[in-house]
C-alpha cells in the first residue's frame, strides 16, 4: 500500500514539474542500450536546493515505481523534522531514513536498510550549496565518504550519477521559489562492480573512501558546472 501511495505522490510531483518547468536532459559518456535498467544507486551531485524534486519531470515512470517499491533515501533530520517539507520528504521513497550527517547510529541504520534489491538515492555532498557557492558554514562543497559505504554494501548493478545544473535560479535556500524556469540535468551510468575494482583494494580502508570522494568531486566539477543555469538568480 505504501508503494502505491509513494508512486502516486512521485507521479504527481512529476506532472507539476512538467507544467511549471522546462527540462534539459543530456547523457555523459557511453550510454548503454537501456540506461535506466539495473540501477541500484542514484548519486545526485551539486545539491543546491530542496526543490530538486523538479528533476522528476525528466524521470521515467519505471524509475519512479522502483523508488516507490524499493527506494532507500538517507535524508537529513533537520529536513525531515520540518513541518510541511518534512512530511513530503518522508513520502518520496519506500524507506526514508533520517540521518544526523555524522558516521553514527543513524548512518548504520541506513546501511541496515540496504537489501538485495534496494535502490539507494542520495546526495553524497550531504548538505546544500548556498548562493555564495559554499555550504551553510561557509565551507567548500565536498563529497562525504558515506557514498563509498553504500557502493560497497550494494556491490553490483549500476550507479546513476545525476549532475545538477543548479537550482538557485529556481529557489535559493531560504528564499521563495520561481516558476517557468529551465532546469538542466546530466546523467552518467557506471557499472558498480567495475567502478569499485577501478578504485582499488582494500575497500575497507580510508584510502578507498578518499578515492571515491576524489573521483566523484572530479566528475562533479567537470560535468555539473558545464550545465549551470545561465538565468539570473
Amino acid at each position: 500500500m505504501r508503494s502505491l501511495v509513494v508512486f502516486g505522490i512521485l507521479v504527481s510531483l512529476k506532472a507539476l514539474s512538467k507544467v511549471f518547468y522546462r527540462h534539459e536532459l543530456r547523457w555523459v559518456g557511453d550510454v548503454p542500450g537501456d540506461p535506466w535498467g539495473g540501477i541500484r544507486v542514484v548519486a545526485f551531485l551539486n545539491h543546491t536546493s530542496l526543490f530538486e524534486p523538479v528533476y522528476l519531470g525528466c524521470t521515467p515512470n519505471r524509475i519512479l515505481w522502483q523508488i516507490a517499491r524499493r527506494g532507500v533515501i538517507p535524508a537529513a533530520s533537520k529536513t525531515i523534522d520540518r513541518p510541511l517539507v518534512g512530511l513530503l520528504y518522508r513520502l518520496v521513497a519506500r524507506d526514508v531514513v533520517p540521518i544526523t550527517r555524522k558516521r553514527d547510529h543513524t548512518w548504520a541504520a541506513v546501511l541496515d536498510r540496504v537489501g538485495e534489491d534496494s535502490m539507494v538515492v542520495m546526495a553524497p555532498e550531504g548538505r546544500m550549496m548556498r548562493a555564495n557557492g559554499l555550504d551553510a558554514d561557509g565551507k567548500p562543497m565536498t563529497v562525504r565518504g558515506g557514498i563509498a559505504d553504500i557502493l560497497e554494501s550494494v556491490g553490483r548493478g549500476r550507479l546513476l550519477l545525476a549532475y545538477s545544473g543548479g537550482l538557485h535560479h529556481v529557489q535559493v535556500p531560504g528564499g521563495w521559489p520561481r516558476i517557468f524556469k529551465k532546469v538542466r540535468l546530466g546523467l552518467e551510468t557506471l557499472d558498480i562492480a567495475a567502478y569499485l575494482k577501478q578504485l582499488g583494494e582494500p575497500r575497507e580502508d580510508e584510502a578507498f573512501r578518499k578515492a571515491v570522494i576524489t573521483d566523484l568531486e572530479h566528475r562533479r566539477d567537470r560535468h555539473c558546472y558545464g550545465l549551470e543555469a545561465r538565468e539570473a538568480v
